[in-house]
């Protein structure tokens, strides 16, 4: 069995009181937690690894600088960031605020509407491998042989060895393993490449054929469950 996976922190604070409290509560999220004291490092390491999580105590000048370099190209990977400060201080980029002092209902409260969002981009960008051959049609009726590489929430990755145009709409329908039913698809091409892949988005499927996809996703995720209801 596959171990269930655990979102990845890092919390960048030097205040021991914000440590003492948030980091039970990330424990109680089933959220893994590597403390930064140096703003100054993160960025070199959110180049190097993903996080899911950013939590930024807005406590130097360098911290509040760190929330503008997260968004550098050279990180893809864009985390959630939490911010916490002892003002009211809109940052540019930053998801959810926390005031000082910290209780445990403050921390609470945000981690779980940070948390809502982690999940929502996992569920988002998260693709599970198919392989599956289909016959698709663009918007010329030209029939198209692919193979669905994998799918997503959002969308799905092929492969193909006819020339695909971004931005055409190809229909198909694919059979997920362990559903009776096909779902059909309409996917726009959003990127390609020499080798022959390709990345869609949905731009229609019905919502009885979104709800089979939920469903047959939501069986494969393997997230580590938070010890407390969110």
């Amino acid at each position: 069995m596959t171990p269930d996976m655990a979102f990845q922190c890092f919390l960048v604070s030097r205040d021991p009181a914000v440590l003492r409290t948030l980091d039970p509560i990330l424990r109680d999220f089933s959220i893994s937690t590597d403390v930064l004291p140096d703003p100054s490092t993160v960025v070199d390491i959110l180049g190097q690894v993903s996080a899911d999580l950013l939590v930024i105590d807005l406590d130097s000048e360098s911290s509040a600088e760190l929330v503008g370099r997260v968004y550098e190209p050279h990180i893809r990977h864009k985390p959630t960031i939490l911010t916490v400060s002892a003002m009211d201080r809109a940052v540019s980029g930053v998801h959810v605020v926390l005031r000082k002092p910290v209780t445990r209902e403050s921390g609470l409260k945000s981690l779980k509407a940070a948390y809502s969002r982690m999940l929502e981009d996992f569920r988002k960008y998260t693709r599970f491998a198919l392989m599956t051959s289909v016959l698709a049609t663009d918007e010329t009726n030209r029939t198209l042989p692919l193979v669905v590489t994998n799918v997503g929430e959002g969308g799905v990755g092929l492969a193909s060895k006819e020339k695909l145009t971004i931005g055409s709409i190809l229909r198909f329908r694919i059979q997920l393993r362990g559903l009776k039913n096909e779902i059909y698809i309409q996917a726009r091409v959003l990127w390609t490449r020499e080798a022959g892949s390709a990345g869609c988005e949905f731009v229609r499927i019905s919502h009885f054929d979104k709800l089979l996809l939920r469903t047959w996703l939501e069986s494969r995720y393997r997230i580590k469950k938070p010890l407390i209801a969110v």
